[in-house]
């Protein structure tokens, strides 16, 4: 077992319960105290365990056996899932009231850049539950058998790149998202997709944007999780919409520069903070 440790406060409860809403059956399964998926690199893949121990603000985490060789990556991957390294106290001088009611809101990475992508591509115009169900099927046509536990490994690239897009339509995918999806698949296999974030994340944003299918909120909110961008914002998001009601994207957009660096975690505040409001 190893150690990882966090800065308090940390809001595991909320943590877990973001990532237990979108978890992927056959990669994923979450609940109330602890989070375990499949990952796979090379030919090694395996099973991570990642349980949350307060009370010595640790995070328990247990690799199975084929993991073993690339323990170090496994421990870098969940760290970015989980945002262990935020400083909350840093975050919080900057929010100010927006953060202090929660100020142990993290932001959620992720394991897998590319499975990243893939979610978003597959999150657009539907429900997180309805997401995650489509994912899951992806997966399970796609993924390798991990043989531990009836788990699945997300399909790589490769795999996902020698699919027609007329079979992905038969998951139930409209046939341009098919395409999209086909695209990012055969950009991770060139090399075109980053899979960490870049020097000038904002440049990097617009490239993306460049993908068949990917817009400027899936190409955002893929730097949110998949790059884990501390300093995203979304004006043009429904939800943020409605909390700035009465302001265009652009004095939307004015306004939050008042949390840079740190608008992800300002994004996920207001996200979640309901009835917020900003001040006038």
């Amino acid at each position: 077992m190893y150690e990882l440790r966090w800065q308090p406060p940390y809001d595991w409860a909320w943590m877990l319960r973001f990532l237990g809403d979108r978890a992927v059956a056959g990669i994923e399964e979450v609940d109330a105290t602890r989070y375990v998926r499949s990952f796979s690199s090379g030919e090694h893949r395996g099973l991570i365990i990642a349980e949350p121990d307060e009370a010595s603000a640790t995070l328990k985490v247990t690799l199975s056996e084929g993991l073993q060789p690339i323990a170090e990556l496994c421990l870098q991957r969940i760290r970015c899932l989980f945002d262990l390294d935020c400083n909350p106290q840093e975050v919080t001088a900057v929010l100010g009231t927006l953060g202090a009611a929660r100020p142990g809101l993290r932001l959620p990475g992720c394991v897998d850049p590319f499975e990243q992508g893939v979610r978003a591509i597959l999150g657009q115009l539907v429900s997180v539950a309805m997401a995650a169900k489509l994912t899951a099927k992806v997966a399970q046509r796609y993924g390798n058998t991990l043989g531990e536990r009836s788990f699945i490994c997300f399909p790589t690239p490769q795999q996902l790149s020698a699919v027609c897009a007329e079979e992905l339509q038969t998951l139930g995918m409209p046939r341009k998202r098919a395409e999209s999806l086909l695209y990012l698949a055969q950009a991770a296999c060139d090399g075109l997709l980053p899979l960490m974030a870049p020097v000038d994340v904002e440049q990097g944003v617009k490239a993306l944007q460049t993908f068949p299918g990917i817009g400027r909120w899936t190409a955002s909110y893929f730097a949110l999780r998949g790059w884990q961008a501390k300093d995203i914002f979304l004006p043009d998001d429904y939800l943020i919409k409605q909390r700035f009601a009465g302001m265009t994207p652009a004095q939307t957009r004015r306004y939050a520069e008042r949390w840079q660096p740190w608008r992800s975690y300002a994004l996920l505040h207001i996200w979640y903070t309901e009835g917020w409001g900003p001040e006038v």
